[in-house]
């Protein structure tokens, strides 16, 4: 299934107010244009009505001679005008005359071979409309001549048989100018009225499992999108308390449990020494550690104070003589190879003696109860553990820091100790690698902060 791409509201809003514009314009010019008509006001000013109309009506037969149709609107013009006269004519010679030319023009009807364009009237000065006019048009009987009077009027349907020639040369253009000014306009527009939302998504980048409390800011956000951001901060709110009571009850429950697990631990003790035992034994210790590392969390979690200057050496000396014993009874042995005497990095001494404390009891675990267990040191600060097991495949080597994963369905699995690995790791701005261990098995690579000796 294809995911559709979002929409950009920049050009969103360009073909929007482009076609606003061009609906408006036409309106517009078409209301005028209705005002005109309704109020007379183009009739008594228009002086083409009739010429329009012969231009309409003139062709020619098959014999190439000028005729006149009979249109509707010209029948209309003869009702309307009783006493219509015209003189069509080509410039060939052939002529088409009707009605009687009025005395009073008859001497231009001599002179049309020297008249191009002409308004004619009886009275001094400019009229509208004249009372004569001689233009030459183009027709379907070609370019022609025509002499007659003005008394004819504007007629609708040729007005709207205009309009798309009028919509292509007159709105269409403006149209372009203007939406031509908007696509320059509207981006800057844009940027201006959502620059407040940069600064929320910048806000929106902080939000992390780690970082609670932050809320998405309201300045300069535009109001159609508050309730937008409200409600997102509202969400955040709510899963900030949501967070909060899972986190209590996580402690809560951790040390409801540390106490029968004492109790369990103590009863186990006082039995007589069975295998039986010693498997009840290493189940109860599994689940003592279940414990200790759900609190180990939460104590992560509320890490307020600053980080000390911490010798990676001493601690991993220290989890070594701890786990020497566990490692032994599991049939492995154990090395310890610091490179140099000491290494310094800053940190929570107690969460990374409980890291390395996980990796060693993983490979204990995990390390197939044969070989060696290795535990180093190197400069600038980097803390490795390696077993000569059967190894972490390299599908499966994001995976294994998950709550409880396990990477085989009869391992136990790791419990919380490698996710709590991984949470030590990035709350001292470090990292875990899992590499391929030499000659076989694993190699946990803890990189820490280092700091100068």
């Amino acid at each position: 299934m294809s995911i559709k791409r979002p929409r950009s509201l920049k050009w969103s809003l360009v073909l929007r107010i482009a076609l606003l514009q061009c609906a408006m314009l036409t309106l517009i010019i078409v209301g005028i244009l209705g005002a005109l008509l309704a109020t007379g006001l183009i009739p008594h000013d228009y002086e083409d009505g009739t010429m329009d109309v012969l231009a309409d009506a003139v062709a020619r037969d098959a014999g190439g001679k000028l005729v006149l149709r009979e249109t509707s609107d010209l029948a209309k013009l003869r009702s309307d005008v009783p006493d219509l006269w015209f003189i069509i004519r080509d410039k060939q010679g052939q002529r088409l005359q009707e009605g009687t030319v009025p005395a009073i023009f008859q001497p231009f009807a001599g002179l049309l071979d020297t008249i191009s364009d002409a308004r004619i009237d009886h009275s001094i000065g400019e009229s509208a409309p004249p009372d004569a006019k001689i233009r030459w048009t183009e027709t379907a009987a070609g370019n022609l001549q025509i002499f007659t009077g003005t008394k004819g009027g504007l007629s609708l349907l040729r007005l709207l048989g205009q309009a798309p020639q009028f919509f292509l040369q007159g709105i269409l253009p403006l149209a372009g100018l203007m939406a031509l000014a908007t696509l320059f306009a509207t981006p800057w527009v844009v940027r201006g009225a959502l620059s407040g939302l940069g600064h929320a998504a910048a806000e929106a980048e902080r939000i992390d499992i780690d970082q609670r409390g932050v809320q998405l800011p309201l300045e300069d956000v535009p109001k159609e999108v508050t309730p937008l951001v409200k409600a997102v901060n509202a969400a955040l709110a709510r899963l900030d308390k949501g967070y909060e009571r899972h986190k209590r009850f996580l402690t809560d429950a951790a040390h409801e449990l540390r106490t029968p697990v004492a109790i369990l631990n103590t009863r186990l003790a006082s039995l007589p020494a069975t295998p039986e035992r010693a498997r009840l034994l290493q189940d109860a210790a599994r689940l003592s550690t279940l414990t200790d590392q759900l609190l180990d969390l939460q104590r992560l979690d509320r890490q307020t104070s600053p980080f000390d200057k911490v010798d990676l050496v001493a601690i991993a000396r220290g989890v070594i003589v701890d786990l020497a014993p566990m490692a032994f009874s599991a049939g492995y042995e154990m090395s310890f190879e610091p490179e140099p005497e000491a290494v310094f990095a800053t940190g929570d001494r107690t969460a990374i003696e409980r890291a390395v404390t996980n990796i060693v009891q993983n490979a204990i675990e995990h390390g197939g109860r044969a070989g060696k267990i290795t535990v180093s040191v190197t400069a600038p600060a980097v803390i490795e553990v390696r077993d000569e097991g059967d190894g972490v495949p390299p599908a499966e080597r994001e995976r294994i820091f998950e709550p409880f994963y396990r990477l085989r369905p009869q391992d136990h699995g790791a419990g919380l100790g490698l996710n709590l690995v991984q949470e030590i790791m990035q709350l001292h701005g470090g990292r875990i690698e899992i590499l391929d261990g030499k000659p076989s098995g694993a190699r946990f690579r803890m990189s820490f902060r280092a700091l100068p000796a």
